[in-house]
């Protein structure tokens, strides 16, 4: 467990120090994330994002466990 989190906290590092580059490649506003603005309120919900996010994470995972 303390491997994982380890290991966690470098991924979050990495991300943290990339998000600008990110950023630039589109990642956050793909086609099926739900944005919504009202007055003085901005929802933003990254549906696609967080399942783009999750099945490059559960793949590099699988690759590097086995």
């Amino acid at each position: 467990m303390g491997r994982f989190l380890v290991m966690l906290g470098l991924v979050l590092v990495v991300v943290g120090l990339l998000w600008p580059y990110l950023a630039r490649l589109g990642l956050g506003r793909l086609p099926g994330d739900i944005v919504i603005e009202r007055e003085g309120v901005r929802l933003y919900v990254p549906i696609v994002t967080s399942l783009l996010i999750s099945a490059v994470l559960s793949l590099l995972l699988w690759l590097f466990g086995r």
